[in-house]
């Protein structure tokens, strides 16, 4: 908190913090939180890290609504290291291997029987990697090959020649050394090579839904956090594993601390065509222009990665933006039950109550929409909303929705909002009905005018969504 006001005082633009307090927690001891706030009533956007403890559901952090949460998501890059058998076999797995080994093949043994001078190979969970390479390093292997069963999406450095293998290729590995009395192999430097499945969201990143808001939908938006080159202390190891004495200014590294930093340079970016716009209005910018992704490669949908991919080119020119003053981040605190003690905790000001307020988390003016209902029951949801024209004037939008849920009825009213001035406030209500909802369903209100897509995730989940413990 005392770096919030340091860079609150220091006149900054935006604020990115990649750091997370390892779940989401009341507001009145979340200090993140807390200094965002602050930063928010001084015109500061905060850009928080979204947390690395996916793929498990309602792990995400930084849900508060006036910071944007962010989630990591693939490039079209991919780092990968080839193994070659003796018999000639080539099995791709995931490393970041500087080492060249120049195509000599050293003996491959299993498990406990490690010897100096061979090649080690053990089965592993992708979380302890890092103990597996330690030991092999340790015991003086040439090289290690690991069982990736878990986390298949992301190549980590390691202190020796090494690959992780998914389990299909690994049991061709393990086929091999059973069918030979001296099985070899040899472990290539890593290349990179083109994905065309991205972007996808890591299945580390944490996901959704919200269990402190669950009428705010978090993460609010994905950015590039898998293998990204960024700035290294020469201090420490590259591999992070004692012994590698290895030293380097830059490194590979994955995680949604590598995603929070591409969307504060975004919104730095939009700040600079708008420098009088709202922390809100830069964060309706982005989210509303993100990129659809797709779901059928992230089965967890809007709660793994919100409104969708960051998309820096539109983002400058949204179109509509939706608006939130700070009286509003108190009406909804209100409306969740905190009482005049705790909401200055949170605000750091005398910060009061409207008398009477039946406000709610979905009456908020956000971006993106959300709720949780009973399961299998009849429900109807209504999401006020207002949009700010930031485009040209006059312009008239029109709303469409699409959702590929039987179960799930949408409606806009109205459907048609004209605009005769710039900065022109619209009010519209999104109705949701349905029945006999068991799991999450997702629809997605998009309003046009020809030229711009001003695109909102309407995301209905029930306990079924959330994790048994």
């Amino acid at each position: 908190m005392a770096a919030f006001d340091d860079a609150i005082a220091d006149g900054v633009g935006i604020i990115t913090i990649s750091l997370g307090l390892g779940g989401a927690v009341d507001f009145t001891i979340d200090s993140i939180a807390i200094g965002a706030f602050h930063a928010m009533q001084k015109g500061i956007l905060t850009v928080n890290s979204a947390g690395n403890n996916g793929p498990k559901r309602a792990t995400a952090v930084g849900v508060a609504p006036w910071l944007l949460s962010v989630a990591a998501s693939s490039t079209d890059r991919r780092i990968i290291s080839k193994v070659i058998l003796g018999d000639g076999t080539r099995l791709t797995g995931a490393a970041i291997n500087s080492f060249q080994l120049r195509g000599e093949k050293f003996p491959l043994v299993y498990g406990k029987m490690l010897h100096l001078n061979v090649m080690h190979s053990v089965p592993s969970k992708f979380s302890s990697q890092a103990h597996i390479h330690l030991e092999a390093f340790k015991a003086g292997a040439v090289g290690a090959i690991l069982l990736n069963d878990f986390q298949t999406d992301v190549s980590f450095i390691v202190p020796l020649p090494a690959s992780a293998l998914r389990p299909k290729r690994f049991n061709k590995l393990l086929s091999y050394i059973n069918s030979t009395k001296s099985p070899e192999a040899t472990i290539l430097r890593s290349v990179s090579r083109k994905d065309a499945s991205a972007p996808v969201v890591a299945q580390f990143s944490s996901r959704g839904p919200n269990i402190i808001l669950p009428e705010i939908l978090k993460p609010d938006i994905s950015a590039p956090g898998v293998d990204i080159l960024a700035a290294f202390s020469p201090l420490a190891s590259p591999s992070e594993i004692s012994g590698d004495k290895r030293a380097a200014r830059y490194n590979i590294i994955s995680g949604t601390s590598m995603a929070c930093p591409h969307v504060a340079g975004v919104a730095a970016y939009v700040k600079t065509f708008h420098p009088n716009w709202s922390p809100s209005a830069i964060q309706s910018a982005l989210m509303t222009t993100a990129w659809r992704m797709n779901a059928t490669r992230t089965p967890d949908g809007e709660l793994a990665y919100g409104s969708g991919h960051v998309n820096p080119v539109k983002a400058i020119s949204p179109g509509l933006i939706y608006h939130a003053h700070k009286q509003d981040y108190v009406n909804m605190l209100c409306g969740m039950g905190y009482d005049t003690k705790n909401m200055r905790l949170i605000t750091g000001e005398n910060s009061q109550c409207p008398k009477n307020s039946t406000f709610s988390a979905k009456d908020l003016n956000y971006p993106s929409m959300a709720v949780k209902v009973p399961p299998n029951k009849p429900f109807k949801v209504e999401f006020p909303r207002r949009v700010k024209n930031v485009g040209p004037a006059p312009s008239i939008y029109k709303a469409e929705v699409t959702t590929t849920s039987p179960r799930l009825k949408v409606r806009v009213i109205p459907n048609v909002l004209s605009f005769r001035s710039l900065y022109e406030e619209k009010h519209f209500v999104v109705s949701v009905v349905g029945k006999g909802l068991e799991l999450m369903e997702s629809a997605s209100l998009v309003w046009s005018d020809g030229r711009h897509l001003v695109k909102s995730p309407i995301v209905v989940y029930t306990d079924n969504d959330l994790p048994s413990d």
